[in-house]
């Protein structure tokens, strides 16, 4: 990404040039998606816009077209931000700690009051076990009026209104501080959390998703529309591994370790992309419901602010589907985008962000550009490599740089030896220009079914930073009939972040898996390790 992003966001529209090259983080808010958080490069943050409930933390209730600093939270790291339709807005350092300012009418500040907050007050987390300091929290989500917080160790907390039960209480009085959700989440570890204008699911990191809060039109996918005071199961997803959940503002989208995505909850606007306008209760698969395009999905996206959906399916490209400027569309439909940010941009309304987004210095990518532009051009290069017949242009220098296998070669063989071609056959001709092609612009250009063979070439060069890219991409492509071939390649090249992902799916999926062909391939110290590693994660209890 590139400032240029800027540009689908008319708020940023009279920042001086100078300013928006020291960037680093921005999120679009309000009701009109006419706020803003920006955070530069040395940790400054500053706010601009309408300042509604003074949700800008910038100490009064003014409003300001130019960036005001918001003294509290400069130097104190943002990891992220997340908004309510109040609006009230909650910070997450990095650190760990909780920050919370705006509209306060029903208690989603968690200070006690209801007090309006003009400026970032830390919210006051429960106190470690051990008395020495507050719990870490690593992620935040908001609803319209309620705020929740994950901690480290996969504890939910949440507080704020609760009048159809969203902060888990069964109580239905405004929730003044953070308040663990316990009841059926007890003993399980939470990975992941979503709001939608008065609900909250969550995702448990062996992939059952539980739901609470209103459920008017089925946004919990529990198979009823009563409301949940407390965290209640999606029964009809057991023996679905769910990775992540999105929150619209009554539907829900959840994404399945198989790149599957399953929709339920309001469907007014078509926002469940099944073809038609009817809710749903139960969770469904999309591709069963409606034929599409999407293929393997890597990431979804939704806000409570409104009724649209978004999927980045294969090769990356964004479908949009529900409220999508004005219209309802009701199946997913290709857009221009490969960034969700700016389809959201583009289609939603009002346009305001899902998370934030992070940018890179125009210097940065100017550089960049020109070395994409500089590879495999006949006209700069100094060298040329032979793959299977076919030439790459590349630059000594530029190879030297960055690789260190490059750099052995010719200090050791090219001192007097100044070749102009060498040939290659070690690799396919596809997989070594996708590498070469990364030493320059840092991007892996290769199909996926192609990322085991550069891995192969990753571990051979010595290349950590490609080998983990490749790792990224293997991961996106697991399935059941060939996790077993990926979580052999993973011991052979010593990828252990790889082997425990593979070990993972393979739990899930444990009776399918081991029906596969390639687990039948499986030498027989691996399946032996593989079974007994099984045990100690209990899949064999009876």
């Amino acid at each position: 990404m590139c400032t240029s992003d800027l540009r689908s966001w008319p708020i940023f529209s009279l920042l001086e040039p100078e300013f928006v090259s020291q960037i680093h983080m921005v999120v679009v808010y309000g009701n009109l998606g006419n706020e803003a958080l920006i955070v530069t490069r040395d940790k400054m943050v500053y706010a601009l816009g309408n300042n509604i409930a003074g949700c800008l933390g910038t100490g009064d209730a003014h409003s300001t077209l130019y960036p005001k600093k918001v003294e509290v939270l400069c130097e104190k790291d943002i990891k992220t931000f997340a908004y309510g339709s109040g609006p009230h807005v909650l910070a997450l350092t990095n650190e760990g700690e909780v920050y919370s300012w705006g509209h306060n009418g029903y208690c989603e500040l968690g200070n006690g009051t209801c007090n309006q907050g003009l400026i970032p007050t830390q919210v006051n987390m429960p106190i470690l076990g051990s008395g020495l300091g507050m719990k870490r929290i690593i992620d935040i989500a908001c609803g319209s009026h309620h705020s929740v917080a994950l901690t480290e160790d996969g504890e939910v907390y949440a507080w704020g209104q609760n009048n159809c039960g969203q902060v888990g209480s069964s109580i239905s009085t405004n929730q003044g501080a953070p308040r663990q959700v316990n009841s059926n989440l007890a003993g399980k570890k939470v990975v992941y959390i979503s709001c939608g204008q008065t609900s909250t699911m969550a995702v448990i990191e062996n992939g059952e998703v539980y739901g609470w809060g209103y459920n008017g039109v089925g946004q919990l996918g529990i198979g009823n529309y009563v409301n949940q005071m407390t965290p209640c199961r999606v029964g009809s997803l057991i023996g679905t591994v769910i990775v992540k959940v999105a929150c619209g503002y009554a539907h829900t989208l959840a994404l399945t370790d198989e790149g599957k995505l399953y929709v339920w909850g309001g469907n007014s606007y078509g926002q469940l992309g099944i073809g038609s306008k009817t809710n749903l209760c139960n969770p469904i698969m999309l591709n069963h419901q409606v034929k599409h395009e999407m293929g393997r999905v890597s990431d979804i996206a939704a806000l409570h602010y409104n009724h649209i959906s978004a999927a980045v399916g294969e090769g990356g490209r964004v479908y949009m589907w529900g409220h999508c400027r004005g219209q309802s569309v009701t199946t997913p439909t290709a857009t221009p985008f490969s960034n969700v940010h700016d389809a959201l941009a583009c289609y939603g309304s009002p346009s305001v962000m899902h998370k934030p987004l992070v940018l890179y210095l125009n210097e940065e990518s100017s550089i960049l550009d020109c070395l994409g532009t500089a590879f495999d051009d006949p006209l700069t290069s100094d060298l040329t490599i032979q793959v299977e017949g076919q030439c790459i242009h590349v630059h000594k220098a530029i190879l030297k740089i960055r690789c260190p296998y490059f750099r052995t070669m010719f200090q050791n063989n090219w001192a007097e030896n100044n070749q102009s071609i060498i040939e290659h056959d070690q690799f396919s001709y596809i997989v070594y220009k996708a590498f070469l092609k990364y030493l320059y612009t840092d991007v892996i250009d290769l199909p996926v079914e192609k990322a085991i063979e550069l891995l192969d070439l990753a571990n051979a060069y010595c290349e950590s930073n490609l080998k983990k890219h490749c790792i990224r991409m293997i991961k996106r492509g697991i399935t059941v009939a060939n996790v077993a071939y990926l979580y052999s390649i993973a011991i052979e090249y010593n990828a252990e972040e790889l082997e425990e992902f593979c070990f993972k799916f393979a739990l899930n999926h444990m009776t399918a898996v081991t029906q596969t062909e390639n687990f039948a391939k499986l030498d027989e110290n691996t399946v032996k390790t593989f079974i007994i590693k099984a045990g100690k994660a209990g899949v064999f209890k009876t």
